[in-house]
């Protein structure tokens, strides 16, 4: 890895009341792995959108092989050989997964250049098995899951063969076997020379793979560093700028009497015969694989889809769930997985989409702004909510400060349950501790909570009972101290029947 395939020299970036960037730099060899670290709002995003042409530097200069380079737009990063990966899959979800691996550069054939559908299904179904997935490069994109969307997005920059490859949480949304086999495919594309930019808030993933990392923070250059000479302490120091020992913070919390009961619910193709109990005070982890139906069985409860059979009880009173209007009636709230798709308006500001799910609490028909503004800063106080203001639109936001919107939308209905699905996901070491901290708050103050994770140390560490879903059915059942990640994939891959009683 001898030489310098990319530089960032001094590089500054401002944007309205923010500067994003002050005084940055950051260098690339070939074959080489390096991660780019900082917490949300640090200005990581802001860079790699400064490599692939989406912004341009106020100040700074890019030297691509030895030469200074300008890149107006994405298209002039992509001819010089830059793809990236962003945290959001970004797709067109009418079109198949062969139409949008080759947007922007299909294979055409003949002397009229017509588009070679055979060639780019074939060529797409190669990508695909490359990383082991199972799908028909016909099948449209809007079918997929959040996990499947972020693969095809991998296969498409694959398609490109290019030379620097930036990654912006690859892994945010994949199981441990998905992020697995993405490693494989990342050391695969280093021995073939394919420079990586790799951000990641999971440290294990960044100690694993890569040669060096460089440390943003308030969009400032800290440092950079061969990753064999640093522990996950001074990586966390250099990140938040003081040491984070306690990730998973867990308050000892009084449980008291069961306050949600699930009986028997159902719904086809997707999960069956769910049965579990959340008390007061109560927080309830539930792993599970990607397509477990983990997600789809919360989503009923909270009345976006309905079940075929089976009810749901509130303090021993049956719940007549049609609607997510009916379950915020009764006190349910659900924090999706998909902030962007699912738990955001991304043109309304941070006021509007905090108090959405409150409209009808301001009286006299018209909005009490003041009452609006009061209600969104003591959010953005307590979830430490990186922003220039109210009033800062959310597609504006980096992706954490984004889900903590979502997260202070549901806290504002003052729930009684609380389902919250990746809670953490896309958020930043110091944020999940924040997250942590505020999650058993709440539990102490007598709410239940359900938090569906694919992090097995967050489930471990936050949870008093843990459930283990397969193939949309209960695998296994834990209490606190019971469980151990192995157990627990073991459970959810289907190759192990074991449960508390049993260990």
């Amino acid at each position: 890895m001898s030489g310098k395939l990319l530089e960032l020299r001094n590089i500054k970036k401002r944007f309205p009341g923010v500067v994003a960037l002050d005084g940055v730099q950051f260098d690339l060899k070939p074959g080489e792995i390096h991660g780019l670290l900082g917490e949300n709002g640090a200005g990581k995003s802001t860079l790699l959108k400064i490599i692939t042409g989406v912004h341009q530097p106020d100040e700074g200069e890019i030297v691509l092989d030895g030469q200074r380079v300008t890149f107006s737009n994405p298209l002039d990063a992509k001819h010089a050989g830059i793809a990236a990966i962003y945290q959001e899959p970004t797709c067109f979800p009418e079109l198949s997964i062969s139409e949008n691996v080759f947007m922007g550069h299909p294979i055409v054939s003949g002397k009229l250049n017509r588009m070679d559908w055979k060639a780019m299904h074939k060529r797409t179904e190669q990508l695909l098995k490359e990383l082991n997935i199972h799908l028909d490069p016909r099948t449209t994109m809007g079918l997929l899951n959040v996990a499947e969307r972020q693969l095809v997005e991998i296969a498409k920059a694959l398609s490109l063969d290019s030379k620097i490859l930036l990654m912006d949480e690859p892994t945010s949304a994949l199981t441990i076997q998905e992020a697995e086999r993405l490693f494989k495919v990342i050391n695969r594309l280093r021995e073939d020379g394919v420079a990586i930019i790799f951000i990641s808030h999971r440290l294990e993933e960044v100690f694993e793979l890569t040669d060096r990392v460089t440390v943003l923070r308030d969009g400032k250059y800290i440092g950079t560093k061969a990753t064999g000479e640093l522990t996950t302490q001074e990586v966390i120091r250099m990140m938040v700028g003081r040491s984070v020992d306690e990730l998973y913070p867990k308050k000892e919390v009084k449980i008291g009497k069961p306050l949600l009961e699930v009986k028997n619910i159902s719904r086809h193709g997707e999960f069956s015969d769910i049965s579990f109990t959340v008390r007061e005070g109560e927080i309830l982890g539930i792993a599970g694989l990607v397509g477990a139906g983990r997600t789809e069985m919360a989503r009923a409860v909270f009345g976006i889809t309905s079940l075929d059979r089976g009810e749901i009880l509130l303090d021993n009173q049956r719940l007549n769930i049609k609607s997510a209007r009916d379950a915020l009636k009764y006190g349910i709230a659900y924090l999706p997985e998909d902030r962007q798709d699912h738990g955001l308006v991304l043109a309304m500001d941070l006021a509007q989409n905090t108090t959405i799910s409150i409209l009808d609490r301001f009286k006299y028909s018209l909005l009490n702004k003041e009452k609006e503004r009061e209600i969104t800063e003591k959010y953005i106080e307590l979830l430490n909510i990186r922003t220039s203001g109210c009033t800062q639109l959310a597609r504006n936001l980096s992706g954490g400060n984004q889900q903590k919107v979502v997260l202070a939308k549901w806290m504002a209905t003052e729930p009684r349950i609380l389902i919250l699905d990746e809670p953490t996901r896309g958020i930043d070491v110091q944020a999940k501790a924040a997250v942590h901290t505020l999650i058993g708050e709440l539990a102490e103050q007598g709410l239940g909570i359900i938090i569906i994770s694919s992090e097995l140390p967050e489930v471990l560490g936050i949870s008093d009972r843990i459930l283990v879903m397969h193939e949309g059915k209960i695998a296994a059942e834990f209490k606190r101290g019971e469980a151990t990640q192995e157990l627990i994939l073991h459970a959810a891959i289907g190759r192990s029947s074991v449960d508390a009683d049993a260990v």
